[in-house]
């Protein structure tokens, strides 16, 4: 019932942001001058579609498998109905979209030269990637909240983290991104578009798209870096502020043995926090020495970002969490 909750809550939302965006989208005005944009991904290097188009695919099937099987494990298993593995389902379903939104349009370009992507699924999809790239550092934060009070105060923790819990922070994370991020799309779609309809990268990104218009773009811009850095900036500090505690209190305890099975039970999050934190560290600073770095290295990057997380979360969780893997291995059985 949960996980239909969080299913049904986003299609609809999702829906209605389709039809804002349909209904701002510049082909409704009679000051726009193009009708859809043209993706060049790789200008420099277009060569490197056919080569890249193979692992990217074999990426794309292990992230949206591992991602389903978990979702599956994690609904069919009873043991697994626990708050701790709904947040991991959360994520899963985080994945599952951020790589439905980008990865199948990449590969259409790559196989079938399929370039053209009209206003309003470019907004969308812009949308969709802000919005749910903070939803995952939002879920992230919330996953380490678990830990904290599971390790610190473990007494109090069936009390603390339950459905109810869940729900609220499912909530939480999509009102919270939903709202921030969603003028991010509207402000570049009234932007008025007559520099051209080529953007130069495989996905709609706002500053490839908004350098386009011919308008000023220094507001949009100047909201996607406030927006973006004041949530993954406090997402982070929290994160780094419950793990602080966390380590301060496994310091603490005497017992042999039981600071090792408190490490274990936060090393798989911590793991899949620091990979996340640094593909997106490296994201950013190649966008910021774009002069000094070939412009397809970021693109490739980006395309990246929306791969490697998602086959990699379920995957480290598989394998370093014992009831996920038994759960897997029943599944696995009924098959």
């Amino acid at each position: 019932m949960l996980m239909y909750f969080v299913l049904h809550f986003k299609g609809l939302w999702i829906f209605n942001l389709y039809r804002i965006l349909y209904m701002a989208s510049p082909s409704n005005y009679s000051t726009a001058l193009v009708s859809e944009f043209l993706l060049i991904c790789f200008p420099n290097y277009q060569s490197w579609q056919h080569w890249l188009s193979l692992p990217l695919s074999l990426l794309f099937l292990l992230a949206m498998g591992a991602n389903v099987t978990l979702l599956l494990t994690i609904q069919l298993e009873a043991s697994l109905h626990e708050p701790m593995y709904y947040l991991l389902s959360l994520l899963s379903l985080l994945d599952i979209v951020l790589c439905l939104t980008v990865i199948p349009k990449v590969l259409a370009i790559f196989w079938f030269d399929l370039r053209s992507i009209s206003f309003s699924a470019c907004f969308l999809q812009m949308f969709i990637m802000n919005c749910f790239l903070a939803m995952e550092s939002c879920t992230f934060m919330v996953m380490a909240y678990d830990r904290y009070v599971a390790v610190c105060h473990p007494l109090r923790y069936p009390s603390i983290i339950t459905d109810h819990f869940v729900v609220r922070a499912t909530i939480f994370v999509v009102a919270r991104n939903g709202l921030f991020f969603l003028p991010v799309p509207v402000l570049s779609s009234r932007l008025r578009y007559c520099a051209g309809n080529i953007i130069k990268n495989c996905i709609c990104t706002n500053l490839s798209v908004s350098k386009l218009s011919c308008d000023d773009i220094t507001f949009n811009r100047l909201y996607q870096f406030v927006a973006g850095w004041t949530l993954l900036g406090s997402d982070l500090i929290l994160i780094v502020l419950s793990y602080s505690f966390i380590l301060k209190a496994v310091l603490r305890i005497k017992a042999e043995g039981a600071a090792a099975k408190a490490l274990s039970t936060c090393g798989s999050h911590f793991i899949l926090i620091l990979f996340f934190s640094t593909v997106l560290l490296v994201l950013v600073i190649t966008n910021l020495a774009r002069k000094r770095i070939p412009p397809d290295v970021p693109i490739l990057l980006n395309i990246l970002h929306h791969l490697i997380p998602p086959a990699l979360n379920p995957i480290v969780y598989g394998v370093r969490t014992k009831e996920i893997k038994q759960g897997i291995q029943k599944l696995l059985r009924r098959l």
